[in-house]
């Protein structure tokens, strides 16, 4: 007996916002089972159901345990689960819905920011060969205490292409309110194109440097694994974006521009010059759960250099506690800035052409915008800037390297 083709689908919370959205989908899956795939459909939370659940908890406890507030997030998700069952048993779909624990994902020991170790798929692979859609409910899973845990804003592109990996499927779908990836945010540059084809590397570098169409870590994941991803509405029905290996896109220098204004500054002055300060400050900043992007040092002078770094702008609180309790670490001034954001430019093709550094430098400069930090890699150029300028720049930069007729 042949194989079905198996597809795993995630559709984000505006894709479900409510009873109208929800019968979109199940709709648009009923038509797909119709066709013989066998699917597994991953769902967030209805809306801004997260939000409200935050907010909440925040009225109750300005504190509240990582342990409990998981609980709660989780079930955002529970509830869209079984509406979407509902609405496909309606159509006369057989459907069930499961959890995250209970569709056997397994996760490490940490709250709010969990991530994945394992997916024992057996209850749902059971359900595909009794025919079944399964959904299951993104951003969460068990850990080893046999709580549940929640992997991070975004968990649930994580939790559909962990879930394709695990299950071998032949695509994941990953359904937004836009119909692709574009070469810069469309409600920025107007000109910006819907790309055919992205590669994993410049997914991932877009992905992390601003563009919210899918969450890094599901990206870096599906490369890892080689899942094959497709970014696409839910709203009409029409080609994506595919995300795959790089093989032939070496051709095209820039894909696209990304800026993140989610990002503020630490300067530290009159650091305390001698060896081992650095890897006891930035120590202490990851253990405080925190993510450094940018780090610039300057040279010393009479023992002592100045340390500036970014982070996410919502985590600059937690970076302003352990600053003030790290051992072995003294500082003259601490500054704070969350009036920046960073602007990046990525292409598989700055491999193997020159100039793109200077090009952007040039167009920056002929906007008199003040570049305050320079991050490179390989395929990637970011620029630290005022977020006032952001927009601006990112226009400029999109027009600078001819992607306004990509």
């Amino acid at each position: 007996m042949m194989k079905k083709p198996l597809v795993v689908q995630k559709f984000g919370g505006s894709s479900v916002a409510d009873p109208e959205c929800l019968r979109r989908v199940a709709s648009r899956i009923a038509n797909d089972a119709r066709e013989g795939r066998g699917i597994v459909v991953v769902v967030s939370a209805m809306g801004k159901t997260t939000d409200r659940l935050i907010h909440m908890a925040k009225e109750v406890h300005a504190d509240p345990s990582d342990r409990e507030y998981d609980q709660l997030l989780s079930t955002g998700e529970q509830i869209t689960i079984s509406l979407l069952a509902m609405a496909l048993h309606h159509l006369g779909v057989d459907a069930v819905s499961m959890t995250g624990p209970q569709a056997g994902i397994q996760t490490d020991a940490s709250h709010t920011k969990a991530k994945i170790t394992k997916i024992d798929p057996i209850r749902v692979q059971e359900n595909l060969d009794q025919d079944k859609v399964v959904i299951v409910a993104g951003f969460q899973g068990l850990n080893p205490s046999r709580d549940v845990a929640t992997l991070g804003r975004g968990g649930s592109d994580l939790t559909a292409v962990a879930m394709a990996a695990a299950l071998n499927a032949d695509r994941c779908q990953i359904f937004t309110d836009v119909d692709g990836v574009y070469t810069a945010d469309p409600r920025v540059v107007q000109d910006a194109s819907k790309l055919e084809v992205v590669a994993f590397d410049e997914m991932l570098e877009l992905a992390s440097m601003g563009a919210k169409v899918l969450q890094s870590r599901s990206v870096e994941f599906a490369k890892k694994y080689g899942v094959e991803l497709e970014v696409l509405t839910s709203f009409e029905v029409k080609p994506g974006t595919i995300v795959k290996e790089a093989s032939d896109m070496e051709d095209v220098l820039v894909r696209g521009v990304a800026a993140d204004k989610n990002q503020a500054k630490v300067t530290l002055r009159g650091v305390d010059d001698t060896p081992g300060v650095a890897a006891r400050l930035f120590t202490a900043v990851a253990d405080a759960g925190v993510n450094v992007d940018v780090i610039v040092q300057n040279i010393s002078q009479e023992g002592h250099t100045d340390i500036s770094f970014t982070v996410p702008r919502d985590e600059l609180g937690p970076v302003k506690e352990c600053l003030g309790s790290i051992a072995g670490v003294s500082f003259k001034e601490a500054a704070y800035d969350d009036t920046i954001a960073k602007v990046s430019l990525v292409g598989v093709g700055m491999r193997s052409h020159t100039g793109v550094a200077s090009n952007v430098f040039s167009t920056l400069a002929d906007l008199k915008v003040n570049i305050q930090m320079i991050s490179t890699s390989e395929i990637r150029v970011s620029v630290v800037i005022s977020e006032e300028q952001a927009d601006d720049a990112t226009r400029a930069l999109h027009a600078a390297f001819g992607l306004d007729s990509a």
